[in-house]
């Protein structure tokens, strides 16, 4: 073998390596330091207090199923509720810590100590005060624009079928 042929193995080696190793660091577990940064970046985005409102929400909606049908079991039934809600709120912690682990794994500890700390901001605040405005504004002029293309896309189509000499 001429040395360049094992100068060319040699990087090659070196390059497999290091990839290697590369992608096997992506693999490792996030740092307690990320996690905290994912978990408050969950908490300041309002993503946690999203999911506090699941579990009382289930509750709520099956009291008003059974007691519409059932209005004598109001009582017991919220009794109940009450009784096996911390049960089910417990569970949110699951979600919590694997949405945070999965914004971890996603990240670089640097970027979520930055993203937290831009959420942490003035500015960050604001984002979060406005981003629910914006989404309710993005949602209502998408659903505008989606009813206008339905019936455009429809119009459209089928002038071009007729020029073709179909009509549906």
């Amino acid at each position: 073998m001429s040395s360049s042929q094992w100068k060319v193995k040699a990087s090659l080696g070196a390059f497999l390596v290091l990839a290697l190793s590369s992608a096997g660091a992506r693999a490792q577990e996030p740092t307690p330091a990320a996690l905290n940064y994912a978990n408050q970046i969950l908490v300041d985005t309002g993503m946690k207090t999203s999911l506090d409102r699941v579990v009382p929400g289930m509750l709520g909606q099956l009291e008003h199923n059974v007691t519409a049908t059932r209005p004598e079991l109001k009582d017991p039934l919220h009794a109940t509720l009450l009784a096996i809600e911390p049960e089910f709120v417990k569970t949110e912690e699951g979600v919590l810590a694997g949405s945070a682990k999965f914004l971890a794994s996603q990240m670089t500890e640097q970027e979520l100590k930055d993203t937290a700390g831009f959420y942490e901001s003035a500015t960050g605040k604001k984002y979060i005060i406005t981003e629910s405005a914006l989404m309710n504004d993005v949602t209502t002029r998408a659903g505008a624009w989606r009813q206008q293309l339905s019936t455009e896309i429809v119009t459209r189509a089928r002038e071009e079928m007729k020029k073709k000499g179909y009509e549906f």
